[in-house]
């Protein structure tokens, strides 16, 4: 599995990258290998006010439905409207081309809160 340094993570298997006040969003390679093959990705609306543990989306795989949870507050910016016709790029690319929204937050405590790639492997290991 592929947990990048540079991206911090959710107890829930997101991850998220800050650019700024812009945090984007998707599911780690550990949360799409365990779903399986990636049939459907219900993405956020741009403009919906987010809290961090929400429910922001769901992803829908030939095993299972998950939901996507908010790893920080603030208003979805904007989504990657590439899933909709092709969702594979969750399984694919899940740290590339398989994100799933960016989100827009007045300040990066949620992000700064979140797990470290160390934090997060001894999570999925255990």
């Amino acid at each position: 599995m592929q947990t990048p340094s540079d991206l911090r993570y959710s107890s829930d298997h997101e991850w998220a990258r800050v650019d700024e006040t812009r945090v984007r969003v998707g599911i780690t390679d550990y949360a799409q290998d365990a779903l399986g093959d990636v049939v459907f990705v219900d993405l956020p609306k741009v403009g919906t006010d987010v809290s961090v543990g929400g429910v922001i989306g769901e992803v829908e795989s030939t095993k299972s439905v998950s939901e996507i949870y908010a790893p920080v507050s603030g208003t979805v910016s904007s989504v990657n409207d590439s899933l909709k016709t092709s969702p594979e790029f969750v399984n694919s690319d899940p740290y590339g081309d398989g994100w799933i929204c960016e989100i827009t937050t007045s300040s990066t405590s949620d992000y700064d809160a979140l797990l470290d790639a160390a934090a997060y492997e001894a999570l999925t290991t255990n």
